[in-house]
């Protein structure tokens, strides 16, 4: 197990000589030896805040201590139950999107992650990483037949449903293939996050899950159905949530939804599946006391026979990752004063798409540069192509490194080719290894999948 939240004293990349380093390497010897822009991943404190968590919504009172998850991918001709009996210790299942490099993959596969993905592709990366089938939840709106199939066959823990019409389709191919699949029917509470707009999920007008009662009704049809199976109760609210409070308006509604399937349908669920979104520190506030929301939960589920899900993804890995970035130009003009770096949307769109606030501060300190209020901006052709605006920061010169914090969820996962930019280097740092966790792309990189190239 791990040891508990890191705090402000112990930061994922401490300075040490004025100079920020990731371990025993300093960042600036990384981005001579990787080129910029790079990006940079603490794989201890990746380990760390999985145990972090582990180790917070672990209910050390559990309904029956010791049992373990049972894959819930069944053929139609075996009966055993998914959750013959229900966990005291969480499933920590990774939200892949938040970061799908393999090498993280295979770092959280051997520390016991579980995987969250919501497409194929994820699907197939969490599998080659040696993430166990029955370890995965599929979640999203608009899963195929085909990644259907695939999950089906891979014989995954369990799909999260999200409307009448994707059960009727999982339940019409799930028997063609003779297989029973089991479904969890993701809940929309109607709760309000507070954070962005793009990335509320639990309110009533979001694309996401279905009403409560909606999904009586669809755990009704379940019962009947001999392809399905119903083993749990899903909810998600959205990300960057610093406040439980909401966590656990949800956590009632879907606990409800739970105790009505049992009461009227005799449907007994495996687990409740609590979501991702839990705040973490950056620029725009601080983290969300995960202890507190652990410590609820737990009074919550305790005698349930429950076993709970949870799916971080930036909780993990946000800020265990930088993007370093060198300063080509400092312009000034009669307002504003620009600070030019070789980043931009292409490698990090939060702050354009999201409003992301990222800390952004010089990899080595002098003390003597002045500072100022600037615009730290990117090199493509948009006027939205921003790191931070009105940022005070001590004036770099050109050469110089920046470095972008809280960048390892949601960074190199959305980065683009536009403007026909080669997509960066990763790097993980894992104890005193450093691997080269994807190489830089290079000019033919760009048109290798055009025929006529």
């Amino acid at each position: 197990m791990g040891t508990g939240v890191l705090t402000a004293e112990a930061p994922p990349f401490p300075r040490r000589g004025g100079v920020l380093h990731c371990g025993a390497h300093s960042l600036e010897g990384l981005a001579e030896q990787h080129k910029t822009p790079l990006y940079v991943y603490n794989g201890n404190r990746i380990v760390e805040r999985l145990h972090t968590l582990e180790e917070t919504f672990a209910d050390r009172r559990g309904d029956v201590p010791g049992s373990t998850f049972i894959s819930a991918a069944t053929t139609r001709t075996s009966t055993p139950s998914p959750f013959q009996h229900p966990s005291p210790d969480p499933l920590v299942a990774y939200s892949v999107k938040a970061n799908p490099n393999l090498a993280i993959l295979r770092l959280l596969a051997r520390a016991g992650a579980g995987a969250d993905i919501v497409s194929g592709g994820e699907l197939y990366r969490a599998l080659r990483a040696g993430i166990p089938a029955h370890r995965i939840v599929f979640a999203g709106v608009g899963k195929s037949r085909d990644e259907m199939r695939y999950a089906i066959e891979a014989g995954i823990m369990s799909f999260h449903v999200e409307s009448a019409q994707e059960l009727e389709v999982l339940g019409a191919l799930a028997a063609e293939m003779g297989a029973v699949a089991p479904v969890a029917v993701r809940v929309n509470p109607d709760v309000r996050s507070p954070t962005h707009e793009f990335t509320r999920t639990g309110h009533a007008t979001a694309k996401f899950g279905v009403s409560p009662r909606e999904a009586h009704d669809m755990y009704r049809r379940v019962a009947a159905h001999p392809a399905l199976r119903a083993v749990g109760v899903d909810v998600h609210i959205g990300s960057q949530i610093r406040d439980p409070a909401p966590f656990l308006r949800a956590l009632d509604v879907v606990l409800a939804v739970a105790d009505r399937a049992r009461r009227e349908l005799g449907v007994e669920l495996g687990y409740v599946d609590l979501g991702g979104g839990f705040g973490i520190s950056d620029g725009a506030g601080d983290a969300l006391d995960v202890h507190a929301l652990g410590r609820q939960v737990a009074t919550r589920l305790r005698g349930r026979g429950l076993t709970l899900i949870i799916e971080p993804g930036r909780f993990l890995v946000g800020d265990a990752g930088v993007l370093i970035t060198q300063v080509l130009y400092v312009k000034k003009s009669d307002k504003k004063t620009f600070v030019v770096t070789d980043a931009g949307m292409t490698e990090l769109i939060r702050p354009s798409h999201y409003g992301g606030v990222h800390s952004v501060t010089p990899v080595r300190e002098n003390g003597q540069d002045p500072v100022e209020l600037v615009d730290i901006v990117g090199p493509v052709c948009e006027q939205g192509d921003f790191l931070a605006r009105d940022r005070p920061l001590p004036l770099p010169r050109p050469g110089a490194l920046l470095c972008v914090h809280q960048a390892g969820a949601y960074g190199f996962t959305m980065a683009s080719n536009y403007n026909s930019r080669p997509r960066p280097a990763e790097v993980l740092v894992h104890g005193d290894h450093v691997t080269l966790a994807r190489r830089r792309e290079r000019f033919d990189d760009l048109i290798r999948g055009e025929p006529h190239a």
